[in-house]
C-alpha cells in the first residue's frame, strides 16, 4: 500500500480531510511480540511511524508497560513535535483497562493533555493498521532476522542504526510532511488531573441491531446500519458522542447516523 492509499484509508478512518490532504499528521504505534534472543530472553518492541512523513521510531525492551509507553511517546514527541492524531490498536497498554465502564486509560489522557486526538482501530479489521504493520515487518526483516543478537543491548544498538538510516533516507519526505506542533515547554504529566476536553475516536463495526460497544456501554447507532463500520467521536468538551458512517465506496462522505449525550464521570483507575 503506497502513501496515497494509506492517506485515503486514514481519511476514511479518522474522518478529517486535514489528514487526507496532508495538512495534519498521524502517528501510529504498535507492539511486536513473540521475539526471543539468545539465552531465552524475551523481547517486545514498541514501534511507531508517521503517516505522511514516514518518521519511524523503535524501542526494543524486555517488557513494555503503560508507563513505558507513556515515557516513550513523550520522549519521541519532545524530540520531533506533536502530531494531530495518534492511532493505536485496542491493546490495554494503549486503551487502558476494559473491565470498568467510563474508564479512560493513561495513554489516552496523555494524548488529550497534549491536544493529540487518540484513534483506536476496529478489532479484527484488516487494513486499518497498514502503515505500522508494514513497518513492523520491515523492522523484523532488516533488524531481527538479518543479524545475530546475543543480548538486548546488541539488539537495541542494531535497531538504533536502522532507525537512523531509515530517517536519513526518508529525510525529504519527513521535511515535506505536515508541520508538527512544538511540544509545550511547561507541560508536565498530572496523574489525577481531570480531562479538560478534546476528542477520542473509536472505529467500530455495528452488530446485528446496529449498535456498538465502547467505554463499557452499548450505544444504539442505526438499526439500518448493521454489521458496518462507524466512526465514534467522543467529544469530552461538548459531552456528546457522534456516530458517522464509514463508506468504503464513497470515502469523502461520512453521514451522521446518531448523536447521544455522554458525560464522563471522572474516574482515575490504575492500570
Amino acid at each position: 500500500m503506497d502513501r496515497s492509499e494509506c492517506a485515503a484509508l486514514h481519511h476514511r478512518q479518522v474522518g478529517t480531510c486535514q489528514v487526507a490532504s496532508a495538512r495534519s499528521e498521524l502517528d501510529s504505534f504498535d507492539v511486536v511480540e513473540g521475539l526471543v534472543i539468545e539465552g531465552g530472553t524475551e523481547v517486545r518492541v514498541l514501534n511507531g511511524i508517521s503517516l505522511h512523513g514516514g518518521l519511524v521510531v523503535s524501542w526494543p525492551m524486555n517488557t513494555i508497560s503503560t508507563t513505558i509507553v507513556m515515557t516513550a511517546l513523550t520522549e519521541h514527541w519532545r524530540a520531533f513535535g506533536l502530531p494531530s492524531f495518534a492511532q493505536f490498536d485496542n491493546d490495554t497498554l494503549f486503551q487502558g483497562a476494559h473491565q470498568f465502564a467510563d474508564s479512560i486509560g493513561r495513554v489516552i489522557r496523555l494524548c488529550l493533555s497534549l491536544e493529540v486526538t487518540p484513534v483506536f482501530a476496529p478489532p479484527l479489521e484488516t487494513g486499518f493498521q497498514a502503515a505500522i504493520e508494514s513497518f513492523n515487518a520491515r523492522w523484523q526483516a532488516k533488524v531481527w532476522h538479518r543479524f545475530h543478537h546475543d543480548s538486548l543491548s546488541n539488539l537495541q544498538a542494531q535497531s538504533r542504526r536502522y532507525i537512523q538510516a531509515h530517517r536519513l533516507r526518508s529525510a525529504p519526505r519527513i521535511e515535506a510532511a505536515p508541520r508538527r506542533r512544538s511540544f509545550p515547554p511547561q507541560w508536565h504529566w498530572r496523574e489525577k488531573a481531570p480531562l479538560a476536553g478534546g476528542k477520542l475516536i473509536y472505529l467500530r463495526r455495528t452488530n446485528d441491531r446496529g449498535a456498538v460497544s465502547l467505554l463499557g456501554h452499548s450505544f444504539n447507532v442505526d438499526p439500518f446500519w448493521t454489521h458496518r463500520l462507524v466512526r465514534c467521536e467522543v467529544n469530552f468538551t461538548a459531552n456528546k458522542i457522534h456516530f458517522f458512517a464509514l463508506r468504503r465506496l464513497d470515502p469523502n462522505r461520512h453521514p451522521l447516523l446518531n448523536e447521544v449525550h455522554y458525560e464522563l464521570t471522572q474516574k482515575w483507575l490504575r492500570e
